[in-house]
């Protein structure tokens, strides 16, 4: 009996699957698929990012998309052998939509899909200008009226906003609005970047002294320009500043510092925002169809409200506002909470001469850095995987082509991983004192982020100054309340301080709505974030993508971009090419467009 290669496995269903569906015929297509199967679409059929789960809502989704997508051309792409291992069979694949090009990757088991990846890649007519297509630059020839560059630059920046109305305005200008802006830049759409900030990386650049990515270079690149091959590791936070600063210059976005966005409203009749914002000291008025949300999960501060805030005499201060210790050598510090943001103002407080406690309220993942590197992030985002032929683009497709529902089975063994050989540190920690957990269901640290974007402390060095007491714990316990001088906890202990940072993570981007538009949009689009997955801070029902990111909303035109700086690469592209399309006028028939179940 001969052996069927892996390359032959997946052409022969690639074969079917496109003779299927181009032919209209919804039962062969679905019964291509096994039992347990996944189909993540990130906008070609659905015009969305949307995860199909078992035959029914494969077959419901093909009864509603297939005749306004017309796929073709589903082969495979022969510069990416296929494989097999355990049973599984994975390819990567090329095809087409009436209006797209698209990508993407399979994985067989049994003979039938167990999971299937379609991606956006480009629209049709509307290709981005690289390649054979890259803009000459100079234009040769005689023109008395010839504008260099530079003038036409001058020039756009001058009238768009004022006599040029953009496509798109996107408020906040930090690593997410600058992502999706040098997309749209490519794409032709007349985008403004409103960021209250002076500069470009002022939003990292004003964070406490410290910080710096606990991600590896790898995995942190921007669209269009990767990093050097020689920076560092883990970037400093003013290092980072300075890149976003010259690839907001050299990617030629119109980016408006120092600007307030004051109010924004929707008028259905004509299909515009009204966006009032201030500039320069004056009032402008912005008129864009489409309005982009890119103010960062992380980026509206949820300050606790305990008795006694108003007669304590020191400083309070949320983590987004801490400048750094500097200033506190010698004085007592309370940290109120004991996720990254609180380990890195712990030790850096430390590091200066003061006395710093932090308060645990309720249990924390830890991951120490090198293992996070070596076990979780390795084969796809490390130097080694470089080595081994790994691309940005492929890691990328790799981690997107896991559907949400079963990724806590391949996170799992990483973490079990991780724990046996971290066993003696986390044995420390806990004598300590410190509350640990690996999630809900053990699958440690890229879970929890995905469902509650909190709950965590990549470790670069703190865990060891709590482990030998340096920082102080006090765990298992809340505030009471504060005063003059002290916080006083339930269990009736004091807390001497002259600072209280309160390390209190963030609440949900739809609140940037209620404070720019209505709490009526902000509610009617609901929580942005998490899956549904039910676990801690991620209630349910199940949603199967991260609520309202990247994709429609329930608010029309509105739209909501953030995560961290693999997020901002990867999916600025799928929301940038939803905003080309609404843009040139192309038919997008969403699927799926997610109900709002939580306001916040």
């Amino acid at each position: 009996m001969l052996d069927i290669s892996p390359g032959t496995k997946i052409d022969t269903m690639l074969s079917k699957l496109g003779q299927a569906l181009e032919s209209g015929d919804i039962d062969a297509a679905v019964n291509l698929f096994q039992a347990d199967c996944y189909w993540r679409d990130l906008v070609t059929f659905t015009w969305n990012l949307k995860t199909l789960e078992g035959h029914e809502q494969i077959r419901d989704m093909l009864t509603s998309q297939l005749g306004t997508t017309k796929p073709s051309n589903f082969l495979q792409d022969t510069k990416e052998a296929a494989s097999e291992a355990d049973g599984v069979t994975d390819g990567w694949f090329e095809f087409e939509t009436g209006v797209a090009r698209g990508y993407g990757h399979i994985r067989l088991k049994d003979g039938l899909i167990w999971t299937l990846l379609t991606t956006m890649t480009e629209l049709k007519g509307h290709e981005e200008p690289k390649g054979f297509r890259r803009p000459m630059g100079a234009e040769h020839g005689h023109d008395r009226d010839r504008k260099t560059w530079k003038e036409k630059r001058e020039i756009e920046a001058a009238e768009l906003g004022y006599s040029v109305q953009p496509e798109v305005v996107i408020i906040g200008g930090g690593q997410g609005g600058i992502a999706l802006g040098a997309r749209l830049r490519q794409l032709g759409v007349p985008t403004i970047i409103i960021e209250k900030n002076e500069r470009p990386g002022d939003s990292w650049r004003k964070r406490y002294k410290s910080l710096c990515l606990h991600d590896p270079v790898w995995y942190d690149h921007l669209p269009y320009i990767p990093f050097p091959e020689n920076w560092p590791v883990f970037t400093p936070k003013d290092k980072v500043g300075d890149w976003l600063e010259m690839y907001t210059k050299v990617m030629e976005l119109n980016y408006w510092g120092s600007t307030t966005a004051r109010s924004a409203q929707y008028d259905e009749t004509t299909g515009e925002w009204t966006v009032v914002v201030e500039r320069d000291g004056r009032q402008v008025v912005l008129r864009p169809k489409q309005l982009v949300l890119a103010t960062g999960m992380s980026g509206k501060a949820n300050v606790p409200k305990f008795p006694g805030q108003d007669v304590f005499k020191g400083e309070q201060q949320h983590s987004s506002q801490h400048p750094g210790p500097d200033a506190y050598a010698g004085r007592q510090v309370v940290v109120i909470g004991s996720n990254n943001s609180a380990h890195d103002i712990c030790a850096a407080l430390w590091e200066a001469g003061a006395d710093v406690t932090m308060l645990q309220r309720s249990s924390t993942h830890i991951v120490k850095s090198d293992s996070l590197m070596e076990i979780g992030l390795g084969d796809l985002y490390s130097e080694r995987a470089v080595q081994g032929g790994m691309t940005t683009r492929k890691a990328d497709l790799i981690f997107a082509s896991l559907p949400y529902r079963i990724m806590h089975q391949f996170q799992i063994p990483i973490y079990d991983k991780i724990r046996e050989k971290d066993a003696d540190f986390y044995a420390a920690l806990e004598k300590a004192g410190f509350m640990l957990d690996f999630g809900d269901d053990d699958s440690g640290l890229f879970m929890k982020y995905l469902r509650r974007g909190s709950g965590y402390y990549i470790d670069v060095g703190a865990c060891d100054l709590v482990i030998d007491g340096s920082i102080k714990l006090k765990s298992g316990v809340d505030v009471s309340h504060l005063t003059e001088n002290a916080v006083v906890l339930k269990d009736g202990t004091e807390l001497p301080a002259d600072l209280v940072v309160y390390a209190t993570g963030y609440g949900s981007m739809n609140g940037w709505a209620a404070d720019l538009i209505s709490r009526e949009v902000a509610d009617k689009v609901g929580k942005c974030w998490g899956l549904g997955s039910n676990t801690a801070k991620d209630p349910g029902p199940w949603e199967g993508e991260q609520r309202n990111m990247w994709k429609p909303t329930q608010q029309e035109a509105l739209w909501f971009h953030g995560g961290n700086l693999h997020q901002s690469r990867h999916y600025s592209q799928y929301l940038s090419l939803q905003l080309k399309a609404r843009q040139v006028g192309i038919d997008t028939p969403i699927y799926g467009l997610t109900n709002s179940h939580h306001s916040s």
